[in-house]
């Protein structure tokens, strides 16, 4: 009998959505859609889209924020790797491709409603999920429980923690070009990621 999440991860990598049938302008390359995930996994992270070096290498977070999330999680690159253990689902799985000042373009609009609920419904051992980027809290997360603003909601992360089932951690994105966010709010490295690492070997022991 056929593995079903083995077919749907089949039918995501070979999804072509935003290029036959694009919400707006069609993807301006060809798709690569890149996700890592099993049916044991334990922790979710759930990010935004792929980057340039992440589209190039088909693995994800192969770049300077994976560096970053792996050091906020207190992990090292195999454990991070193990799709046995932890999941990476972005809510695009495809690089967007890049805006006129250079950065990254929102994660496309054809993704989730195609994919996100199905395969979430094949990832029951799922019990932490790490929501990062505003686009993964405004799709995890409950409106009574998120803010207006990024930094509001990271700053909830204790009431959302409580109140999420499976439990939740939001994030900011691990970019480098939020270093200064880091920085303005030294409560994130004091209180929250002392936490979350915690969470992450408890989850994972």
């Amino acid at each position: 009998m056929p593995d079903p999440l083995a077919t749907l991860l089949t039918n995501i990598r070979g999804c072509r959505i935003c290029i036959e049938q694009p919400r707006g302008l069609p993807l301006p390359h060809r798709p690569r859609p890149v996700v890592q995930t099993s049916p044991t996994a334990r922790i979710l992270i759930a990010g935004q889209a792929p980057g340039t070096r992440v589209h190039a290498s088909g693995t994800p977070f192969t770049d300077a924020s994976g560096d970053r999330l792996r050091d906020w999680m207190g992990i090292d690159e195999e454990l991070f790797y193990d799709k046995t253990k932890i999941a990476i689902v972005p809510m695009g799985f495809c690089f967007p491709g890049l805006d006129a000042k250079g950065g990254d373009l929102p994660p496309r609009k054809e993704c989730a409603p195609a994919w996100r609920l199905p395969l979430m419904e094949r990832l029951p051992g799922v019990s932490l999920i790490l929501a990062v980027g505003q686009y993964a809290q405004s799709w995890h997360i409950e409106p009574a429980l998120r803010r207006k603003s990024l930094t509001e909601t990271v700053g909830n992360w204790r009431e959302i923690y409580a109140a999420a089932k499976p439990r939740i951690i939001p994030l900011p994105h691990p970019s480098w070009r939020n270093s200064g966010w880091i920085k303005r709010h030294p409560w994130f490295e004091t209180d929250l990621l002392p936490f979350l690492r915690t969470e992450i070997s408890s989850t994972l022991s």
